[in-house]
């Protein structure tokens, strides 16, 4: 294997290839370039028609054994049988002969489970039907036994002439309903016969199961006595439209007597056969469980080869099979020596030609289990253009450090890197397992989640906060004098520096919140320029590899002045205001925000002077950063302007001197590659201006919206630091007053209490909105200083992940 380059600041070199195969071996090279996963074809035939391509039947006949494994995969569910999917490797090309016998036997399977499933089925419904005429019969026999002197009294419906015997008095309808329609069907019949019937209902102890719903269903039994045969006919089609089950039961005793013993008979019969096909459907199943998934790969694998040949094209004579697609530069041996060291068994060989294009090739970022979950972070944005800059190298500290200063707490960071660590740590174990979609984006951003958790428990140590208390690891800078009355305001003294983060000293102190608010707020802000300043550096870099100077000159240049002398002069005030000791000169700090205002409403007037020769300078960047405002305006379209005259020019000049050559000078090589590419849109010197038009306006507009929608930072630092000071108050902070066993349920109650708020409110909930904050800063106002998009994912043709949809 040859070295290949890291590919990640920028996309890796690619190449178009062209490959020419011999059809007899076609199938096995494509198999073959499909276990490398370095080539992504192009589609050869895009104007022919899915159905009209050279492999559609080999397609046909994989997409029906793909339909009957997906039969096969629904009754190992319905079953609750278990796919076996142990680890197996296919390094060898399976032979044509192993995929039809593959087909043949699928086929035979399908055959035999479904007409093991239909027998089963029916046998279901033949014991469903007994079984509710088994209820009716009883319902019969119960009603017969109990309400037959109501038939027969005065006030009855029925007439009878005295005897014993209801089959000369009326005949009944007699059958099973779904329980929750028994009042439905009492009030159709109620007021479609006016009251001329008698409705007997009562429950059926055992729920049936209903082949439709799949799932048991409670049911009623129900006696209907009424006159007439029209009349009958009309209740049967009003019970068929309630999905209501009719059953002919005999009115004698005897005949119900030897019906019932009839359908015992059959039920404990139909039980045994029942039983039987059971456990043969069931064992079919399990032979098939044990082998499925590997058909499945298999079967997919073939399907994909295909697939892609049908991106290919024929020769003339249709013995060579065209392929062409994209490749990484340095992956091209690797391609040549697999290929070649398979040809040595054939009599014709592979050709492998690396065209020249002018294509733009797709964008190709290597990435590996640490780097993949940052690179989709940005992906998510959009895909780089080719050769552009790669967000997501920086993203890899940024993302996550920006995360720890809203959420900077060493006590919650440290959850966040055990959760981390536990599935790092078992991350060959948790990779084999299947995962539902929340848990896998979890396990998928493990690298994520660790360093967020790593850099929170840094930036908590930095802030001195641990589940928001204090911690004294260095000597204070503040002391505190020894002498004081109570009631007393009393000021500490400084005696030093703390050597790391804030002073513990500052906690509990009535101004905390006004000196942490002030220094988060001013951080936030030197961490938005930073992050924008490099970011636009960005640019620069992209600008000199793509060789446009006029966009250096026009774009880059005046936008990194008006930046730096806005916002990188507030930066170096707020750092030089931190370095002068205020209280030794006697004077009040001056405000920033107020000198950032009146450095423009109001230039050289100085009210709070921060330092000597103040006015001069902000005069000079006010005046620059106006000059910058129409140098982005106008350098580039009116350099553009000129060249787009100068080619004019040129061109009249070519017709009037009839030079044919020098009329376009598009390469000769104009064929269909560059039709596929689309019409390039040409543009005049109005939608040039007005592009950069709104460039001016939006860069300007952005540098202050930018920079103030980093305070974010400061916000969500300072919600998350209160939040976690309430609930320690409101919680735990309550357990330790009080003393003996109620001292103690206090504390394991309220500990518990506080524990579990603190993982679902402070780590998940406010950890998951530091998370969106930090992904908002890095997709706006990052990467709109460098990054363009547009570019095309590489996709290459691979058998990794095919089936992954699937189990």
């Amino acid at each position: 294997m040859s070295e290949k380059e890291e590919a990640v600041f920028r996309s890796a070199d690619m190449s178009l290839v062209q490959i020419y195969v011999p059809t007899e071996v076609s199938r096995d090279i494509i198999y073959k370039i499909g276990q490398l996963d370095i080539i992504q074809f192009r589609d050869l035939n895009s104007k022919v028609n899915e159905f009209q391509r050279s492999f559609v039947k080999e397609i046909r006949k994989l997409d029906n054994v793909e339909r009957q494994f997906i039969l096969f995969k629904k009754e190992l569910n319905l079953k609750d049988i278990e796919i076996k999917q142990y680890p197996f490797e296919i390094e060898s090309i399976p032979q044509q002969k192993v995929i039809d016998e593959l087909i043949e036997n699928s086929q035979l399977l399908e055959n035999r489970v479904v007409q093991l499933r239909d027998s089963v089925e029916s046998l279901y419904e033949t014991q469903r039907n007994l079984k509710q005429f088994k209820y009716t019969i009883q319902a019969v026999d119960n009603f017969f036994q109990f309400d037959q002197k109501a038939l027969i009294g005065e006030d009855s419906i029925l007439e009878s002439d005295g005897s014993r015997d209801l089959r000369s008095a009326s005949s009944f309808i007699s059958g099973v309903i779904n329980r929750d329609k028994v009042f439905v069907l009492q009030q159709i019949l109620w007021r479609t016969l006016r009251g001329n019937l008698y409705y007997h209902s009562e429950d059926v102890v055992d729920e049936v199961w209903d082949e439709k719903k799949q799932e048991f269903v409670a049911k009623n039994s129900f006696i209907i006595f009424s006159h007439g045969i029209l009349i009958h006919e009309r209740i049967r089609k009003i019970c068929d439209s309630l999905d209501a089950d009719l059953y002919d039961v005999d009115v004698s005793f005897e005949s119900r007597k030897e019906q019932l013993s009839d359908v015992n008979m059959k039920l404990s019969d139909l039980s045994t056969v029942l039983s039987e096909s059971e456990n043969a459907l069931s064992s079919e199943l399990i032979a098939i469980s044990k082998d499925l998934a590997k058909w499945w790969e298999i079967i997919t694998r073939e399907k994909a080869v295909y697939k892609t040949m049908n991106k290919c094209d024929y020769d003339g004579s249709r013995k060579t099979l065209i392929g062409e697609g994209w490749t990484p530069t340095d992956s091209i041996n690797d391609l040549t020596t697999t290929i070649k060291g398979y040809d040595q068994s054939q009599s014709i060989p592979t050709i492998i030609n690396v065209l020249d294009t002018n294509r733009t090739p797709p964008t190709y970022t290597r990435t590996n289990k640490f780097t993949v979950a940052f690179q989709s972070i940005c992906d998510a944005y959009g895909v780089p253009k080719y050769k552009e800059i790669n967000p997501g190298l920086p993203t890899i500290v940024t993302f996550p450090f920006m995360f720890a200063i809203m959420f900077g707490d060493m006590g919650h960071g440290f959850i966040v890197t055990l959760a981390a660590l536990a599935l790092v740590l078992n991350e060959k174990k948790l990779n084999n397992m299947k995962k539902d979609e929340i848990f896998d984006m979890a396990f998928t951003g493990r690298y994520v989640l660790l360093l967020m958790g790593v850099f929170s428990m840094y930036t908590g140590f930095l802030y001195n906060d641990i589940f928001s208390r204090s911690m004294t690891v260095f000597t204070s800078g503040w002391k505190w004098p020894e002498n004081f009355k109570i009631g007393e305001t009393i000021y500490a003294e400084q005696i030093g520096t703390y050597i790391f983060g804030l002073d513990p000293a500052w906690h509990g102190t009535e101004n905390a919140l006004l000196f942490s608010n002030s220094y988060k707020m001013k951080l936030s802000i030197l961490m938005g320029y930073s992050h924008m300043t490099y970011s636009l550096f960005f640019s620069l870099f992209n600008y000199i590899y793509f060789k446009s100077p006029i966009d250096i000159i026009g774009n880059f240049i005046p936008g990194l002045l008006f930046m730096q002398g806005i916002f990188g002069y507030l930066s170096l005030c707020i750092v030089y205001k931190w370095t002068v000791n205020w209280f030794a000169t006697g004077r009040q700090p001056p405000g920033l925000l107020n000198m950032l205002i009146n450095m423009f409403l109001s230039p050289g007037n100085i009210a709070e002077p921060l330092y000597d020769g103040q006015s001069s300078i902000q005069v000079f960047l006010v005046i620059v950063a106006l000059i910058c405002v129409p140098w982005l305006l106008l350098v580039k379209p009116l350099y553009l302007k000129r060249q787009i005259d100068r080619e004019a020019k040129h061109h009249a000049y070519s017709q009037l001197n009839g030079d044919a050559d020098l009329i376009d000078e598009v390469p000769a090589n104009t064929n269909e590659e560059e039709e596929e590419e689309g019409d390039h849109e040409e543009h005049n010197f109005g939608d040039i201006m007005i592009h950069q038009v709104i460039h001016t306006i939006e860069f300007c507009l952005n540098c202050v919206s930018h920079t103030a929608s980093y305070l974010r930072l400061w916000a969500l630092s300072l919600a998350h630091a209160q939040l976690s000071t309430v609930l320690w108050s409101m919680t735990i902070g309550n357990a330790f007053g009080p003393t003996g066993f109620v001292g103690s349920i206090m504390v394991v109650f309220l500990f518990a209490m506080w524990f579990t708020l603190s993982i679902c409110i402070l780590v998940v909930m406010e950890g998951t909105s530091a998370m969106l904050h930090s992904l908002r800063l890095h997709w706006v106002e990052s990467m709109s200083k460098y990054f363009e998009g547009g570019g095309v994912l590489y996709e290459p043709f691979t058998f990794k992940g095919l089936l992954d949809n699937v189990f």
